[in-house]
């Protein structure tokens, strides 16, 4: 497996598993009162706004060629990193 091949695995796997935490907060989103309820659903979207960004720019990684896709990886990094913040963010306020 190549380092581009190692590393697209490896942000893939980071992103599926926070699509996979997001959907357990989204059920506990759905069990809470009906006033916080539709604030937490309007943060979720945003949430998904974020992962479709990171995931849109996996996409850009994998079919990147060997030479240039090393450069990509700050911004998808980047891109990363604010979903993760805002996920634990999100996942702080439904536990308050």
């Amino acid at each position: 497996m190549s380092k581009k091949d190692t590393y697209i695995a490896k942000m893939k796997s980071q992103l599926d598993d926070l699509e996979q935490a997001m959907d357990d907060l989204g059920n506990k989103a759905d069990e809470a009162k009906a006033d916080a309820k539709e604030k937490y659903h309007e943060e979720l979207a945003k949430l998904r706004a974020q992962s479709k960004l990171a995931m849109s720019k996996l996409d850009e990684m994998k079919s990147a060629s060997e030479e240039n896709w090393e450069s990509m990886t700050a911004s998808m990094e980047k891109v990363r990193d604010a979903f993760t913040h805002s996920f634990h963010y999100f996942k702080s306020q439904l536990k308050g």
